[in-house]
């Protein structure tokens, strides 16, 4: 098998057993109160150190638009989960708070989403294998940035040079993506 034969499975084993195990887990999702979507901006709202950011910040931790964002966002101030608030270093941007409310919204999901978690990916890998998957998956992570490669060598269209490298838009976190029922894709997390 040639190395780009053996690229190629690498990504469709990895692509098909993301692609199936987060629809278990949006299957077995532990809560009527939020979608797996609106869980995503709490998890990633419960990660900052205020627990509040800039929708626009928001944007580069969900795979998500950013209009389908302020969409959930509505819907969770509605419901008492988020607050929105003006940022006062740009008049037309908002923050997004966890309320009280969003705080333990977010903790009772997460507990119960880890365990499914727990129970799916611990329960047919084994301690070391997790310890590898997670090695591996960083090493993917944190490969080469399209904007540092020479045209040559980039990803997509290389022989292209008009087109921007764009490194700023590759996510600093890790994220696994799913599809949900609404045909969107969402990231997953459990927060500590």
């Amino acid at each position: 098998m040639s190395d780009k034969s053996a690229a190629v499975g690498a990504w469709e084993a990895l692509f098909r057993a993301q692609v199936t195990i987060m629809r278990e887990l949006t299957a077995c999702f532990p809560t009527n109160e939020i979608s797996f979507n609106e869980y995503d901006v709490l998890f990633n709202l419960s990660n900052q150190t205020d627990k509040r950011a800039r929708i626009k910040d928001l944007t580069q931790h969900l795979l998500l638009t950013q209009p389908s964002i302020s969409r959930l966002v509505d819907r969770l101030t509605a419901k008492g989960i988020v607050e929105k608030l003006s940022d006062p270093g740009d008049g037309r941007g908002i923050i997004v708070a966890l309320t009280s409310l969003g705080s333990e919204v977010f903790r009772s999901t997460a507990v119960r989403h880890a365990d499914a978690i727990a129970r799916r990916v611990g329960g047919t890998l084994d301690r070391d294998e997790l310890e590898q998957l997670m090695a591996l998956c960083l090493k993917l992570r944190l490969g080469p940035k399209i904007a540092d490669t020479p045209n040559e060598d980039r990803l997509c269209f290389p022989d292209d040079p008009s087109l921007p490298g764009d490194a700023a838009s590759v996510p600093d976190e890790p994220v696994a993506a799913a599809e949900s029922s609404e045909g969107v894709t969402a990231p997953v997390g459990v927060g500590s």
